[in-house]
């Protein structure tokens, strides 16, 4: 199985993580340079081209992808299960493993392709089966499939795929980085030197391959994580290095990458967390001290509504709700909030088709309000469908920008890749 988190050992080389667990022909020690001959073999028949002497740590994401591949079928695999195997790759990157996979299932291995992007489904396999809710739906062949039988089969009800993107005349910058420069838990720099603005009614999207500095990016405009250099300003008042709290004030909503470990309060009720974010506020108190329990319960009871989220009851402990629902409950509360600024970071993650559906058209509905939207996704097809503008990361800097009208994916790809 070929894990959404790759199981390699960063400090050996590629042949050696091939080479773990396996039994020595000759003696006690393993011939790495037979090893390493047998994988020059498989790479060049699979179009996994690889350095067998290479360090893991040393390798780009595209690559190490190749080693899981490579091991694999270095150990005879007949039966190959790929978890949502594209999540961390550039567009050029996954059309190569495509083509690998094919080979693969023309040498006679079978393949199990898990993964939730409809269009790569019907791109390469030849059946397809559909789960919800744990249950299987039907198996059909590709050829009769297309991505509204397969939607409306994963969610019960038919799904729109494309919507009317509204011309929404661009105001003034909301949001405004310059020079920004943070470093991450290890102490190396993730964020060098970033600068660009999001204008009021305006979705900005920041493209990349997982683990370019996009987490810390939401984490440092939210005050999440100290700016070492640099200013971050909301309309013209500086936000560099302040607290959370001052900064939510300032009407900026964040939907949090973890939902799970930054959005919610687990053992909280469903009104609990609706209300986390602001219940000093004056429409949650009396007498500006007290909270006003029946004020709360009925704006909750409100939200619920008005965001479809599917509950028993409001008191409900919120970890016993589907992601989807929790992702619109966090949604709920930040949209409530009349936000000027909106950080939505992977907003989409983990929550089915239906459920992206719902969260695409509120984040639009915004957009058309003047919000300033900062979308960070590793998914590039959710970015070209909403954002007016694509700011591309890539070792922690912005390292290009494309307008909504110019879109490339070859070129977005490149400068995914460094190449750019």
């Amino acid at each position: 199985m070929i894990h959404q988190h790759f199981m390699l050992v960063p400090s050996l080389t590629v042949a050696e993580n091939v080479a773990l667990g396996m039994r020595s022909t000759r003696g006690f020690r393993l011939d790495l340079d037979i090893v390493s001959q047998r994988l020059l073999e498989l790479s060049q028949h699979y179009n996994l081209h690889i350095d067998p002497s290479r360090a893991i740590w040393q390798l780009s994401v595209g690559e190490r992808q190749r080693v899981e591949i490579l091991r694999a079928l270095y150990k005879g695999t007949d039966l190959l299960i790929l978890d949502e195997p594209t999540a961390v790759l550039t567009p050029q990157e996954a059309d190569n493993l495509f083509d690998t996979l094919r080979i693969m299932a023309n040498d006679g291995h079978s393949l199990v392709f898990i993964s939730h992007k409809l269009n790569e489904v019907l791109k390469l396999t030849h059946r397809i089966s559909v789960l919800r809710g744990g249950a299987h739906v039907a198996t059909i062949p590709t050829a009769e499939a297309t991505k509204e039988i397969l939607a409306e089969m994963m969610v019960g009800h038919p799904v729109v795929f494309q919507y009317e993107y509204e011309d929404v005349a661009r105001g003034e910058p909301r949001l405004s980085l310059a020079n920004v420069t943070a470093r991450g838990e290890t102490g190396d720099e993730r964020l060098k030197e970033v600068s660009f603005s999001v204008h009021s009614g305006e979705i900005v999207g920041i493209a990349g391959v997982s683990g370019n500095g996009q987490r810390e990016l939401a984490e440092a405009i939210t005050g999440l994580r100290r700016v070492d250099h640099g200013a971050i300003r909301v309309g013209a008042k500086d936000i560099t290095n302040a607290p959370a709290a001052r900064i939510k004030d300032m009407h900026v909503s964040y939907i949090p990458e973890e939902r799970m470990e930054d959005g919610i309060v687990k053992e909280f009720t469903i009104t609990e967390n609706y209300v986390l974010r602001d219940f000093r506020h004056a429409k949650f108190t009396r007498l500006g001290w007290f909270m006003n329990l029946g004020t709360i319960r009925q704006f909750c009871q409100e939200a619920i509504k008005r965001y479809e989220i599917k509950t028993p009851s409001q008191k409900t402990r919120i970890r016993n709700l589907s992601g989807g629902n929790i992702q619109k409950l966090i949604l709920a509360r930040e949209l409530d909030a009349e936000p000027e600024v909106i950080i939505a970071a992977q907003p989409t993650r983990g929550v089915d088709i239906g459920a992206i559906e719902y969260i695409h058209r509120r984040l639009l509905d915004q957009r058309s309000k003047g919000t300033a939207i900062l979308l960070i996704s590793e998914d590039l097809d959710e970015i070209l469908l909403l954002a007016d503008r694509i700011l591309v990361m890539y070792e922690g800097r912005i390292v290009g920008e494309v307008p909504r009208e110019e879109v490339q994916i070859e070129r977005i790809g490149a400068m995914m890749a460094g190449a750019g």
